[in-house]
């Protein structure tokens, strides 16, 4: 049975919660704010199903992609309203009107994340743009394997992990009408951390309540206390790039109330780089543990496609660059490549090198902040999250100092060898000649 010792070795995709046969395995989250998979042991019949459907216990062995290409959607009010180019709204519209089905992360009425399916493409909008947040899979895996075994295609969108999690809960059986599609996953923040930000920026939240509530069940209720129904949140876009451009993406909470023509609908608009949440979230502060070490990474996962930003096209096909979003597309299937050719995007041949150059964290895993334990206790002894994510992003000044010394080296290196120069040295040093 699944047994969780190590928490680095659940990814939280639930294969196992849903191949159960007997549901005995239930998702509890812990005093981080992530799930985690219990079992009941009494009515556990260790049939050990889900062991042979859990993706970390069963990794699979790369593959490398077809092709590697810069996309655009010709559509520039979907590109805008998307990430990755707009390669997803294409790729789903073309699976609705051949009668498919599209599973995807959507907003639940607290303003978390969870997974759902479309079968009409006006319920695909909500799937559309980032949400850097775990989504819940819920029942998607039974779901997708029930219209699949229908004969219906689906079209299944999400992290490497739960792409991972999908292909194990269905024992690696090649549907020729499931198309696999997951995008580049810089880690995933902590579902709790998230729930209690919204509270204290944008009503519900007590600190006096929550100590109260903390005395009288314990510490894990420090993740229950969610927005209150006052809320007045209407919208979230963690990539709004209507007001600074695509590379300057703004975190923006709009009200109830918004409207294109309300300009006092926006509540918060912040460039990702200020916001608490994301500065937390992109300084690896409260990643799942899993993720700093992700067994799921570099094509281990078997998707059909991949996507992402092009970060970095600026410099390798600056004609291409318009600001307004570009996609990152890897070829990984034949499967994929026959769904990627219909969809009449404007496309730029690339190579894996420019990904591992400028999308890094494709082949390999972020560092786990030094202070990320400290953080997690800051939020208990009452600090809220902007305060906490600042007391560990303050930076030491011998650091600092020693930064600014690695730059200029590096800076003089550069200029003396070249770029060639700078390659060879790191080679030596990582011990590859």
């Amino acid at each position: 049975m699944i047994n969780i010792v190590d928490k680095k070795n659940c990814c939280g995709c639930s294969a196992c919660v849903q191949r159960c046969p007997k549901q005995c395995i239930s998702l509890v989250e812990d005093n981080e704010g992530f799930l985690y998979p219990v079992v009941d042991n009494e009515i556990c019949i260790e049939c050990g199903l889900c062991e042979k459907v859990c993706p970390i216990l069963n990794p699979q062995d790369k593959i490398l992609p077809l092709e590697v290409l810069a996309a655009k959607n010709p559509n520039e009010s979907e590109r805008i309203n998307s990430s990755s180019g707009g390669v997803f709204i294409l790729l789903a519209r073309e699976v609705i009107n051949r009668g498919g089905v599209v599973f995807g992360a959507v907003f639940d009425e607290c303003w978390e994340v969870h997974h759902v399916y479309a079968e009409k493409i006006e319920d695909v909008y909500p799937m559309m743009g980032s949400k850097y947040l775990q989504s819940r899979i819920e029942e998607s895996y039974k779901d997708a394997e029930s219209f699949l075994n229908s004969g219906r295609e689906v079209l299944f969108v999400g992290t490497p992990c739960q792409i991972a999690g999908l292909r194990s809960y269905l024992r690696n059986k090649n549907y020729s009408n499931l198309l696999a599609v997951d995008f580049i996953c810089h880690g995933v923040p902590s579902p709790g951390v998230w729930r209690r930000y919204l509270a204290e920026a944008y009503g519900g939240y007590d600190a006096n309540e929550q100590s109260r509530l903390q005395a009288a069940v314990g510490k894990n209720t420090v993740w229950y206390q969610s927005l209150n129904a006052k809320s007045p949140i209407g919208d979230i876009k963690f990539r709004d790039k209507t007001m600074s451009g695509w590379k300057k993406f703004r975190f923006v909470v709009r009200s109830k109330s918004a409207s294109k023509a309300d300009k006092n609908s926006v509540l918060s608009s912040d460039i990702h780089s200020d916001n608490p949440f994301m500065q937390g979230f992109l300084s690896n502060i409260y990643l799942r543990p899993s993720c700093y070490d992700c067994k799921c990474k570099n094509g281990v996962n078997h998707s059909d496609l991949t996507i992402a930003d092009f970060w970095g096209i600026q410099n390798v096909a600056s004609d291409f660059d318009d600001d307004k979003g570009v996609g990152l597309v890897l070829v990984n299937t034949q499967k994929g490549k026959e769904y990627f050719d219909l969809l009449g995007m404007d496309v730029r041949k690339s190579s894996l090198e420019i990904v591992h150059q400028f999308n890094g964290v494709f082949c390999k895993s972020v560092n786990k902040h030094p202070k990320r334990s400290l953080f997690f206790t800051l939020i208990s002894d009452k600090k809220t999250i902007k305060e906490a994510v600042y007391i560990c992003s303050i930076i030491p000044l011998y650091s600092k100092i020693l930064n600014k010394f690695k730059r200029l080296v590096k800076k003089s290196v550069k200029y003396i060898l070249g770029d060639m120069g700078i390659k060879i040295i790191k080679n030596v040093l990582n011990k590859k000649i």
